[in-house]
């Protein structure tokens, strides 16, 4: 059976608890898709913006874990991949093959 990526142990911390994603994305109104993304650690798949903080606060309150140490691990990551980024992409306002609109519109 293959095992599944889960960062800070979000699944298992959720299974032991009792609750399920169903019920997570029933009571939160989250795609599944988007809390397995959370659980995962797969945060590229979230919609962005302040959805993803959204997002993991309300996962975090879910399976009653605390949502700073969630919070916290999504900005180092996030950190992480924008500092991962070719630094000609960066130079020339390229960010994950688009670029910014500040680029696009001369500001």
């Amino acid at each position: 059976m293959k095992e599944e990526k889960s960062v800070l142990g979000l699944k298992a911390i959720r299974r032991n608890r009792g609750v399920s994603l169903e019920q997570i994305a029933d009571s939160t109104k989250i795609s599944i898709r988007s809390l397995e993304a959370i659980e995962q650690g797969d945060f590229r798949r979230l919609p962005g913006g302040i959805y993803n903080t959204s997002y993991i606060r309300q996962y975090a309150k879910a399976i009653d874990y605390d949502e700073s140490t969630l919070l916290a691990y999504y900005h180092r990551e996030m950190a992480r991949a924008d500092s991962g980024a070719p630094a000609d992409a960066k130079r020339n306002g390229m960010y994950g093959g688009m670029r910014s609109a500040s680029t696009i519109f001369g500001s």
